[in-house]
């Protein structure tokens, strides 16, 4: 997947989608990435690889 948007538009696209999500809910540790994927698939109701497909589509707006 080729990467166009910076993390701050894929944030910013992400909250005006999900309303309920928070900067919050976003941070993330160096190197745990995946603890930040999993409080977003637990507070979007959404397994790993469908948020993985929202990611991508944000790519692609």
């Amino acid at each position: 997947m080729n990467i166009v948007r910076s993390w701050r538009e894929q944030k910013i696209l992400l909250k005006r989608k999900f309303p309920v999500l928070a900067d919050e809910d976003f941070a993330f540790e160096e190197g745990n990435k995946e603890g930040m994927f999993a409080r977003l698939a637990a507070k979007l109701n959404k397994t790993h690889e469908e948020l993985e497909r929202i990611f991508a589509d944000l790519q692609l707006l």
